[in-house]
């Protein structure tokens, strides 16, 4: 297959998946926080509280607000993402309005809303979870998610989502009235987080030890057997002047326990620095794309 062919069914399969993606965060707003007067941070937040007042569309309220986002969004994102995220916006306007419009929805009754903030967070954050790993967004506050991501990579997506969306969740109080409804739409915030990190970043995390032991040989051998690249660094001790080797490794989240006992087995006096790796890419991990 030529590199052109390959892009084409790339973006083919990222706006499935964003299509797709929208839909399952269109649900999570129509079946859970919207009937309950959850405004679940961002510009979704800001047109479900504007609809409780005006009986507007939600979703027709998303793609107006959206407008001087997009704007801004394709003076500071690439082109591609902005094509992607026009995708996302006119999905999420059409299902929240349209094709979901006849799909049941949850009332929260007796203490309940606590089920409609989980679930419609769970929903929402799977669905832009989808959208993000495809490098799209579905508008409103996604963009400014993603210019601050651009960059401050560091930031995660989710802890960037919370923060933003957390002051919209607040700010209903000002109509609703409702210190309950306040509380479940920031359950609901981050919930929705929490559910984005797990799909963007889940897969890619990883650990990766430093080990200082008198027997690094040994050690990357043993490791080596569990088919695992490892690396020898030469180190020297600043105060004894010694030099000796250092194992490196990078194994995924549930190989790590297995390392360690390897290491104890092998050298109980070992001096293991380890630390959490966000990301994994490369042979062995996540193809870099």
């Amino acid at each position: 297959m030529s590199q052109a062919s390959k892009t084409v069914w790339r973006w083919v399969i990222d706006i499935i998946v964003i299509i797709v993606g929208s839909g399952v965060y269109s649900l999570g707003v129509h079946c859970f926080t919207a009937p309950n007067n959850i405004a679940p941070g961002g510009v979704t937040g800001i047109a479900t509280i504007i609809s409780y007042v005006t009986d507007w569309n939600i979703g027709t309220l998303i793609a107006v607000i959206n407008i001087p986002l997009l704007i801004a969004g394709f003076f500071l994102l690439n082109r591609g993402t902005m094509l992607k995220t026009l995708i996302g916006v006119a999905s999420l306007t059409v299902m929240t309005d349209y094709l979901l419009k006849n799909v049941p929805v949850y009332i929260a009754d007796n203490g309940g809303g606590i089920l409609a903030s989980i679930f419609g967070g769970l929903l929402m954050g799977a669905g832009l979870g989808l959208v993000y790993a495809r490098e799209g967004t579905t508008g409103g506050t996604d963009i400014i998610n993603k210019i601050i991501n651009r960059f401050k990579p560091e930031i995660k997506l989710g802890q960037i989502s919370f923060l933003v969306n957390a002051g919209v969740a607040v700010s209903g109080y000002i109509v609703y009235k409702n210190l309950d409804v306040v509380m479940y739409a920031i359950v609901s915030v981050f919930v929705q987080a929490k559910v984005i990190d797990a799909l963007v970043y889940g897969g890619l995390e990883g650990k990766f030890l430093m080990i200082f032991s008198e027997k690094p040989q040994e050690i990357a051998d043993r490791l080596l057997k569990q088919k695992r690249g490892v690396t020898l660094l030469k180190g020297e001790g600043a105060y004894s002047g010694e030099e000796r080797q250092v194992v490196c490794i990078a194994v995924h989240k549930n190989e790590y326990v297995k390392v360690k006992r390897i290491v104890k087995q092998t050298d109980p006096n070992a001096f293991v620095i380890i630390t959490g790796a966000s990301e994994v890419l490369g042979k062995g991990f996540q193809k870099l794309d």
